[in-house]
């Protein structure tokens, strides 16, 4: 009973920055991924290159060096942000990177006689894009970028490691000074919850364009 009165007020605030972190990569990299795709497959060979060694960079390392670096390394270039302000660049940096290549690849496996259909009929390009090719598109990617939202709600525990109260650090501090491991599996449990829920709500936004999404 007295793990619970400690583990349930560090739960509750851990919650907030798990679920404030979840919302915000994903409201802020799913729209800045898609112009990143465009411009890794339509711009020119100098803006590809810078593209292409951005998205290199992002998911060839780990996201906790990232975060590790935005936090101690930009105040060495005259940059410093707050703790959460880091937290929050490092992730929508990184899953960015991750939903332009999932979008990359579901924009250019839409035959390219689709375009030409549009062409033909005097579409302009970006009419035929955004009412053609991208709602085709989207179906295509959408499993893929629903496995990295599942990804993601994981990823968050990674805050921990600056000291941010996150509902992992809320188990770890608690089992710290009880010295056991059952709140380790409360907090398995309410990460087993999330994913649960996020994930029907992503089985229903695909059911509607006609398949079904099937958890990892």
């Amino acid at each position: 009973m007295n793990m619970l009165r400690m583990l349930l007020p560090l739960l509750g605030e851990g919650m907030k920055m798990t679920l404030g972190l979840f919302v915000l990569t994903l409201v802020l990299s799913l729209p800045l991924s898609l112009p990143v795709a465009l411009v890794r497959i339509q711009s020119n060979k100098f803006i590809q290159t810078l593209t292409r060694t951005y998205i290199y960079i992002m998911r060839g390392t780990p996201l906790l060096l990232q975060m590790l670096f935005v936090f101690f390394g930009l105040p060495l270039l005259g940059l410093t942000l707050s703790r959460n302000g880091s937290i929050v660049l490092a992730f929508v940096l990184n899953y960015t990177a991750y939903f332009a290549e999932i979008y990359r690849g579901g924009i250019q496996s839409i035959p390219q006689g689709q375009w030409e259909a549009g062409k033909v009929l005097g579409l302009s390009r970006s009419f035929t894009f955004f009412k053609v090719i991208l709602p085709q598109a989207n179906r295509v990617v959408l499993p893929s970028i629903g496995n990295e939202v599942i990804t993601l709600i994981k990823d968050t525990s990674l805050v921990y490691t600056l000291g941010v109260m996150d509902i992992l650090k809320a188990a770890k501090t608690t089992s710290m000074n009880f010295s056991s491991l059952v709140p380790y599996i409360y907090v398995a449990v309410v990460y087993l919850a999330l994913v649960a829920v996020v994930s029907a709500i992503l089985n229903k936004i695909e059911a509607r364009g006609g398949g079904s999404y099937v958890k990892n």
